[in-house]
């Protein structure tokens, strides 16, 4: 065998098992990146999808609203896919396919002194899911882990009554990072650590129960 059959022969081999399933695994990572299940028939949650990706979890799990909590990118360029590198706006997509899409920015409070202070972000974000109308939701930032993650934990404490402590350990596991996965993570103290489940519900009752007291 020549020299110039043999190095012919070694790329190809090299193309087969190394590139091909390395352009495949890409392919298929880009599609549904991160995608994963919260809580079926209600939420879902991912990174930054392609328009072919975002096409078929739309499509297969009957998405109705696609919420995006990415502050830096409020209206995202999706490639068609990861070989068709041509973009197109996220919101433009949604339209298209006949869902609604709405932009939540993951902000800070830096001032958490007060029992009311909070993230806007947080009581924007249960507005859109105690109406059923928006079920199933398809929530995503760009890596679909930091602030996907602090999301699908106030909702677990939120709707599903999970601890501080349960839905703490489902964002570690789900690629947060031990390391930054602390109480000194703004994020973290201020979506998790110091969310108080139910309080919009307790503000609705005292207002109710104020227009229903008697004046003296």
């Amino acid at each position: 065998m020549s020299a110039w059959l043999r190095w012919t022969f070694i790329l190809l081999i090299f193309t087969l098992l190394v590139v091909v399933p390395f352009v495949h695994f890409r392919s298929v990572y880009a599609h549904s990146k991160r995608f994963r299940e919260v809580d079926p028939g209600h939420l879902y949650r991912s990174g930054q999808l392609t328009a072919e990706g975002m096409t078929d979890v739309i499509a297969e799990n009957h998405i109705r609203l696609v919420l995006n909590v990415q502050e830096d990118v409020q209206d995202p360029d999706c490639y068609l896919s990861y070989v068709d590198r041509r973009t197109i706006k996220e919101s433009v997509l949604c339209d298209k396919l006949g869902v609604r899409y709405v932009c939540i920015p993951t902000d800070l409070v830096f001032d958490l002194t007060h029992p009311d202070h909070r993230p806007a972000g947080i009581d924007n974000f249960l507005k859109l899911m105690d109406d059923p109308a928006n079920h199933p939701v398809l929530l995503h930032c760009k890596a679909g882990l930091h602030r996907t993650g602090i999301f699908a934990a106030v909702y677990r404490m939120e709707y599903n009554g999970w601890s501080k402590h349960e839905a703490l350990e489902e964002v570690r596991a789900l690629g947060f990072g031990e390391l930054v996965c602390t109480p000194d993570n703004e994020y973290i103290r201020e979506y998790i650590l110091t969310f108080a489940p139910g309080r919009r519900k307790q503000g609705d009752a005292a207002a109710v129960a104020q227009t229903a007291s008697p004046e003296p």
